[in-house]
């Protein structure tokens, strides 16, 4: 999974009697695929008898009726009790630090955390310098976020390898709340103040609406500040309430277009500086083809000293990235290219003095130090507290699905809930410290793996390297030209834009997550970024409904000496016992697609409405003219006729497929069976999961001296339906022998 840049069916065969244990299959089991054209399938001989066979019978566990009253007591009891240990524990679970830190082997692990944290924060300077301009903030804004992330993960997180800091999608999403609120205030959102305004101690409330109280960079970062203290809040809150599961609507095919149609936007929002244009930033619906209508307007304005710029690290930066790479098996560290452009482009830009002669665009003056901690506008919560849900969940998830991928692949575990402690307050304590929003990024976290990290030790590392950047390089970097930033940031997204070359395989795998793909990049890229993500969510959501709503069915067949059941459309050589259907539905059956169980099944077997018609209107027809004959009601029923010599009279509707059943999917069962056993034909359930006998026993499917017409398996159904109808000595008169499709 890219995320700055899984569903192949496997059809196996079903044994339909694993739950009971009883039966001995072949070691090796060949099946024919069935062809297309053909349609006849193999049947037992009218002589054959299925070998004796007894019904298998379980006792359910007797569940112990608790009362829930007791049960909140009992809970609220072990909850709060409170001892030394468990006092201690708390602490541990809370700062994991505590617990992996003591056992820290010094020798084996300190060279790989040195290196990979040190490799790590020196991609951080520029790249943190870059995404503050993205998400509308000072350069030194960036770093402070870095730095602090990097520190609070250190102490919360339990991932070892993943690397939190600044992620683009995150920042471009901070920077349209911060225009927004900029614009609302009064500010000249085209206009970037060349200084930063020092915070003070006073606890002196601050006036957003004066300007000379506060600049236009001032309240930027009080806006970034709030949103990312609130967002931070949101997550603390998830994990306190343990609703992780939130990530799961985000699959990996929604996150992945999300991401790169969010690259769109950053490289739309970026353009302008590689140009040097000085244009307002576009937001709301269509801010994507908003802006390049504005690029194209102002063409003509375009700095060439910045274009220029952009051009020369364009053709440094991409073959260097592809050349790290092509050649990441045989570096032991990739080449921190982007910090080397850094450097010769400020040089340059300073002593060839672009910003005085040409008029070029520049970073400005960066402080050194740390500015005075500022509580986060309380007064502005409101204003931001709907776009911090998007910010906080795309956050979480991307931050969580990323350690539990790395700790899978080398063999720990991580806690999705602390997880979401720790990013949680990576963003709440940073917020008072003038920091906007960080979450885990896959480029850093690649880097960092392949350099040999070893623990959450190389990001105190990585702190080092940012403190150091802050105390004293910072100011060093005031000629760096804003157009070098944009190339740093447009070249990371080439892992997400280089998704494209995917979407072949993924049609392969899935079309439906393929069409998830597609839907959620193009509506994050057209629309916007909050509103992308929840049509994406919507629409996968929609997609997962869809499935259901017209699942596969199909008529089985059983496998020569064993007793597996598979379908007669599918494989070829299949047995079919004559006078009984066995028909499989894939999905649950609930009021979305109960109509297509029972279409199906009407189609795939005989429909008993037009059996019931038929035999009324025989009989209405013989009080007439005394005799009818086969043929004159054929001619009155569309049914055809079958070429099967003997009656059917079971339909066995193998379960093992329906995970669940609501109030219309009984009602459904109940119906199929009343219409059926009108005719003449009876119908049995084989291997339902204990979720859907609870569902018929709680419904009332049947008395409790029909419990016989529940099975534990398809082939003691089948036994069943053929032992019963031997002890008949007849087929049940029903009066036709229908041809399904």
């Amino acid at each position: 999974m890219s995320l700055e840049g899984k569903e192949q069916q496997v059809l196996s065969p079903r044994d339909s009697a694993e739950e009971n244990g009883q039966y001995s299959l072949q070691s090796s089991i060949h099946l024919e695929p069935q062809m297309e054209s053909s349609t006849d399938f193999r049947q037992f001989r009218t002589s054959d008898r299925c070998i004796p066979h007894c019904r298998s019978h379980l006792e359910p566990q007797e569940k112990s009726n608790t009362d829930f009253k007791q049960f909140i007591i009992k809970r609220l009891q072990k909850t709060c009790r409170c001892g030394p240990a468990k006092a201690k524990n708390m602490i541990f679970d809370f700062l994991p630090v505590l617990r992996w830190l003591p056992k820290y082997d010094l020798k084996k692990d300190i060279l790989g955390d040195l290196m990979s944290g040190l490799i790590v924060g020196i991609l951080l300077v520029p790249q943190s310098i870059a995404y503050s301009l993205l998400a509308g903030q000072e350069p030194i804004y960036g770093l402070y976020t870095s730095f602090f992330a990097s520190i609070i993960y250190f102490l919360l997180g339990t991932s070892r390898h993943i690397s939190v800091g600044i992620f683009g999608v995150l920042c471009l999403m901070i920077g349209e709340v911060v225009d927004r609120e900029l614009h609302k205030a009064g500010y000249d959102t085209a206009h970037i103040a060349p200084s930063l305004e020092v915070f003070s101690n006073e606890s002196t409330s601050l006036n957003y609406t004066l300007r000379e109280t506060c600049d236009r960079s001032c309240y930027a970062i009080i806006v970034g500040s709030t949103v990312t203290f609130v967002a931070g809040v949101y997550q603390v809150a998830m994990g306190f309430f343990q609703v992780g599961f939130v990530s799961v609507y985000l699959s990996d095919a929604l996150l992945s277009g999300f991401v790169t149609g969010t690259s769109f936007t950053i490289l739309t929002s970026q353009a302008k500086y590689l140009l040097g244009l000085r244009l307002p930033r576009s937001n709301g619906l269509g801010s994507l083809i908003t802006t390049w209508i504005h690029i194209f307007r102002n063409i003509h304005k375009t700095n060439l000293c910045d274009l220029i710029t952009s051009l020369l690290c364009f053709l440094v930066l991409l073959p260097t990235k592809e050349l790290n790479e092509h050649f990441k098996s045989k570096l032991k560290a990739p080449v921190p290219t982007e910090l080397f452009v850094v450097i010769a482009a400020t040089l340059a830009s300073h002593f060839g003095k672009l910003n005085e002669k040409y008029n070029s665009s520049i970073a400005g003056h960066i402080p050194t130090g740390f500015m005075p901690p500022k509580a986060p506008d309380w007064n502005l919560i409101p204003s931001v507290a709907v776009d911090a849900i998007a910010i906080s969940i795309i956050g979480f998830a991307i931050t969580v699905s990323l350690s539990e991928m790395f700790a899978k692949k080398h063999g720990y575990t991580v806690k999705a809930n602390q997880e979401m402690y720790a990013i949680g307050f990576c963003n709440i304590i940073p917020s008072f410290f003038h920091c906007f929003t960080t979450s885990a990024a896959l480029a850093k976290t690649l880097v960092k793996e392949s350099t040999g990290c070893r623990s959450q030790l190389s990001g105190v590392v990585t702190a080092l390297v940012l403190l150091l950047v802050l105390l004293v390089v910072a100011p060093l970097f005031y000629s760096l030209q804003k157009s070098v930033l944009a190339v740093i940031t447009i070249v990371n997204l080439r892992g997400a834009l280089l998704k494209f070359k995917d979407v072949p395989q993924m049609w392969r795998l899935s079309r439906m997550d393929t069409v998830i793909w597609f839907v959620t990049m193009l509506s994050s890229a057209l629309l916007s970024t909050e509103i992308g993500l929840l049509f994406g969510v919507c629409f996968s959501m929609f997609c997962v409904i869809l499935r259901t709503q017209k699942p596969k069915s199909s008529l089985l067949g059983m496998v020569e000496d064993t007793e597996i059941f598979e379908s007669t459309s599918v494989y070829q050589n299949l047995q079919t016992k004559p006078g009984i259907k066995i028909f499989r539905f894939v999905a649950p059956l609930y009021y979305i697609n109960k109509e297509c169980f029972k279409s199906a099944l009407y189609k795939k077997t005989l429909n008993p409405v037009l059996i019931k018609a038929a035999q009324r209107k025989a009989a209405k027809r013989k009080i007439k003219e005394e005799t009818v004959t086969l043929r004159g009601m054929r001619d009155e029923v569309p049914v055809h006729l079958s070429h099967y010599p003997l009656e059917l009279h079971t339909i066995v509707i193998d379960c093992s497929a329906i995970q669940f059943l609501d109030t219309a999917g009984i009602h459904t069962l109940k119906e199929v069976r009343r219409d059926y056993e009108a005719v003449g034909i009876q119908v049995l359930l084989a291997q339902c999961n204990p979720s859907v006998r609870d569902s018929l026993a709680r419904g009332e499917y049947c008395k409790k001296e029909e419990k016989n017409l529940l099975f534990y398996s398809v082939y003691e159904a089948m036994v069943f339906a053929v032992e019963s109808q031997n002890q008949k000595g007849m087929c049940v008169p029903n009066g036709l022998s229908l041809f399904s499709d």
